[in-house]
C-alpha cells in the first residue's frame, strides 16, 4: 500500500492502483450501484480522447513541456485502448458533477506518464492538475465527453436501426399477397394484407432512422474551452484554436466549440431530444412487439395469425408450451427506456444557475437506453423478425368471415342494408357472402368480385368493383 495526501489528508492506496487520492475517496463514498464508467460504452474513451487533444493542443502553443505532452498523450492513447480500465473503480453515480472520474482520468494518465518518464508512479514531474487537466475543468470536460460518448454511442444504434428498416422493408414485400382482417378497438374491421400492416411499421422506422441521424448532429457542438462557468478562465491563448482541430483528428467526427459556452454548460435540450428519439424508438419496438403478441397468441385460442419463431421452451409444468419471449424482452426494454427518459428530464431541469450538476444520471440512463436498443434491435431481428411467418390459412378465413365486409354493401345500398346485413351474418354465424346471395341482394358472381378481401385492400381495385357493379345493374 502506499500513501498519498490531498487537500483533505493522507489517503491509503493499492501499490498497484494508477489513481490516486480523489478517486479513492470516491470511490469510498459513492458505492453505491455497482457500476463504473467502464460500464458505459465509449466513455471513458471520450474523456481520453479530450485529454489526448488538449495536450496536443497545449503543446503546439508551447504551454506544456514535450517530454510531458508526450508522455501524456501516450498515457491517454493507452486508456483509450482499455489498457486501464481496471482502474477506473468510482460508481457511475456520484456527487460533484462529474469531478471524481475527471479526476480519476487526471491521476491515472498523471501516474503513466511519470512511469513512462521516471519509471515509477508518483507526481513528481507530471501533475494531474497542473499538467493533464491544463485549460480544461470538469465542468467543460464532463459535458464534452458527454457529448461524444452520444454521438459514437448513437451512430451505433442507428446502424442497427437501418437495418432493422430494410428488414421490415422486405417483409413488406414478403407479405404482400397475405390477406388478412384488420382490427381497431380490437374488433373485427376491413381487410388489409399483412404487407400493409409491416408498411405501417417499415415507415415508421424509416422517420425513426432520420430522426436519430439528424438529433446526432446536435452532439457535434461541445463546451470545450468553458472551463468552469462558460468564460474560458485559465485557457491559454491559442488552445480553443488548436484543441479542437486535433479532437477531430482523434475522434473522426466533426466536432466543434459551442456558439455560446454558458448555454453549453447550463442547458442539456440536446439530451432531452437525443432520449426523446430514443424513447420514440422504443415505443415504436414495444408496440410492433405487443402487435406480433397478440396476433401469434394461441395456437388453439388466440388469433393464431403469425407464427412466432420458437427459441426456447415457455413453461416448467405446460410441456408444448412457447411464449413469445423475444417480444416480451421488447417491450420491458421499452418500459426501462421510458423510464430513463423520465429521469433525464428531471435532471435536465434540475441543471441551477450556471452548471448542471446532474452529468453523472444522464449519462447512467441516456447510454443505458441507447445500449438496451442498439443491442436489443439485432436480437429482435435475428430471432424473430427475420423468421415470422404468417398463417395464411387463417388470415384469410378471418378477412372473408368478418362482418365488416358489409361496409361494401353500405357503399351500394346504404348505411341502414349494411348493417342488417352485418347483423344477420352475426347473428346467424354466417358470412356476408352468404347472407347477400341468400336475400338476392347479391348474385354469387357479383359477390365474388365485390366480396373479394384482396380485393378490398386495394383502393382502385374495390373502386372498380363498385363500378363494374353499377355497369352491370
Amino acid at each position: 500500500m502506499r500513501t498519498e495526501t490531498d487537500s483533505l489528508g493522507n489517503v491509503i492506496i493499492p501499490n498497484d492502483a494508477y489513481y490516486g487520492a480523489q478517486t479513492e475517496r470516491a470511490r469510498l463514498n459513492f458505492a453505491v450501484s455497482g457500476k463504473t464508467a467502464v460500464d458505459v460504452p465509449n466513455y471513458l474513451w471520450s474523456v481520453a480522447a479530450i485529454k489526448r487533444a488538449a495536450a496536443e493542443a497545449n503543446s503546439q502553443i508551447n504551454a506544456l513541456d514535450p517530454e510531458i505532452a508526450n508522455a501524456i498523450i501516450q498515457a491517454a492513447t493507452e486508456v483509450m485502448e482499455h489498457k486501464f480500465d481496471n482502474h477506473f473503480p468510482i460508481d457511475i453515480f456520484q456527487g460533484g458533477g462529474g469531478t471524481s472520474t475527471n479526476m480519476n482520468m487526471n491521476e491515472v494518465i498523471a501516474n503513466r506518464a511519470n512511469e513512462i518518464i521516471t519509471g515509477s508512479k508518483g507526481y513528481l514531474v507530471v501533475h494531474p492538475n497542473t499538467h493533464v487537466n491544463m485549460c480544461q475543468s470538469t465542468n467543460d470536460v464532463i459535458p464534452a465527453a458527454m457529448k461524444i460518448t452520444c454521438c459514437l454511442n448513437l451512430a451505433d444504434l442507428i446502424t442497427v436501426v437501418g437495418r432493422l428498416e430494410e428488414v421490415l422493408k422486405q417483409k413488406t414485400i414478403d407479405f404482400a399477397k397475405v390477406v388478412k382482417l384488420a382490427r381497431t378497438c380490437l374488433q373485427d374491421a376491413v381487410p388489409i394484407t399483412l404487407g400493409q400492416q409491416f408498411s405501417g411499421y417499415y415507415h415508421q422506422t424509416k422517420r425513426l432512422h432520420q430522426s436519430l441521424i439528424e438529433a446526432r448532429k446536435q452532439t457535434f457542438s461541445l463546451p470545450l474551452g468553458a472551463t468552469a462557468v462558460g468564460t474560458g478562465l485559465s485557457t491559454l491563448q491559442g488552445y480553443l484554436e488548436h484543441v479542437y482541430p486535433q479532437l477531430q483528428q482523434i475522434t473522426g467526427e466533426p466536432f466543434v466549440a459551442e456558439e455560446n459556452f454558458f448555454d453549453g454548460l447550463q442547458n442539456g435540450d440536446t439530451y432531452l431530444e437525443v432520449a426523446a428519439q430514443i424513447k420514440k424508438l422504443a415505443v415504436f419496438l414495444s408496440k410492433m412487439a405487443t402487435d406480433f403478441r397478440l396476433q401469434g397468441s394461441g395456437p388453439r385460442a388466440g388469433l393464431n395469425e403469425l407464427f412466432i419463431p420458437a427459441v426456447q421452451p415457455g413453461s416448467s409444468i405446460m410441456p408444448g408450451k412457447i411464449n413469445p419471449v423475444i417480444p416480451e424482452l421488447i417491450n420491458q426494454i421499452a418500459y426501462q427506456v421510458i423510464g430513463n427518459d423520465l429521469s433525464i428530464t428531471m435532471a435536465v431541469e434540475g441543471g441551477e444557475l450556471d452548471l448542471n450538476v446532474w452529468e453523472p444520471v444522464i449519462i447512467k440512463t441516456l447510454f443505458e437506453s441507447c445500449g438496451l436498443l442498439t443491442n436489443a434491435i439485432p436480437i429482435f431481428i435475428d430471432k424473430c423478425l427475420i423468421d415470422l411467418k404468417p398463417n395464411v390459412e387463417v388470415c384469410r378465413r378471418y378477412a372473408e368471415q368478418s362482418t365488416a365486409l358489409a361496409t361494401v354493401i353500405s357503399t351500394l345500398f346504404g348505411y341502414k342494408i349494411g348493417s342488417q346485413v352485418a347483423i344477420q351474418a352475426f347473428e346467424q354465424n354466417l358470412s356476408i357472402r352468404e347472407v347477400v346471395i341468400a336475400e338476392g341482394i347479391l348474385t354469387a358472381a357479383q359477390a365474388d368480385y365485390l366480396l373479394d378481401p384482396m380485393i378490398m385492400t386495394d383502393p382502385s381495385a374495390s373502386a372498380a368493383a363498385v363500378h363494374r357493379y353499377h355497369q352491370e345493374s
